[in-house]
């Protein structure tokens, strides 16, 4: 295996890690890898309409993360608010680890809603949709990395 070849493999894995870890462009990172794949292999195995199929899951995925988000919240009945203190939550979780990545969206939406409305029950729900919504939208994430490298593998070996 040559080295552009195992920075593509390095890519592709920080990706599917970046699709958990909030911290890492998940998606994005799996699709360079690949496409530097492709370009090593020069366009041998895998070509242009591949590349359009896994730059258009890519563009997915980014609408993923705002659906999962904006769905558990919309679900719960919150506001606006609790979808900008989720993610101010998650941001702030970042500087706390895996912790802080769970529970950081759930008590920056709580704390929003709670300011707005000023009802527990209400900031509970919205506490609970917000992290709802992250865990959906990261699994829908990760299913699409792992499409990526599926279609990728099948271009490949046809």
């Amino acid at each position: 295996m040559d080295a552009i070849f195992l920075v593509s493999a390095l890519l592709v894995l920080a990706g599917i890690a970046g699709t958990v870890l909030p911290v890492l462009p998940g998606v994005p990172l799996v699709l360079a890898g690949l496409a530097l794949a492709a370009w090593r292999d020069g366009f041998d195995h895998v070509g242009p309409w591949t590349l359009a199929l896994l730059a258009l899951l890519t563009l997915v995925s980014f609408g993923v993360d705002a659906a999962g988000a904006a769905l558990g919240l919309k679900r719960s009945g919150a506001s606006g608010w609790a979808l900008a203190g989720a993610l101010g939550g998650l941001v702030i979780g970042l500087f706390f680890g895996i912790p802080g990545l769970l529970l950081g969206p759930f008590a920056g939406a709580f704390g929003a809603e709670w300011l707005v409305r000023r009802d527990l029950r209400r900031a509970g729900r919205a506490g609970v949709g917000a992290w709802i919504g992250l865990v959906l939208a990261t699994a829908l994430r990760l299913a699409v990395a792992f499409a990526m490298v599926g279609a990728f593998v099948l271009a490949w070996l046809i």
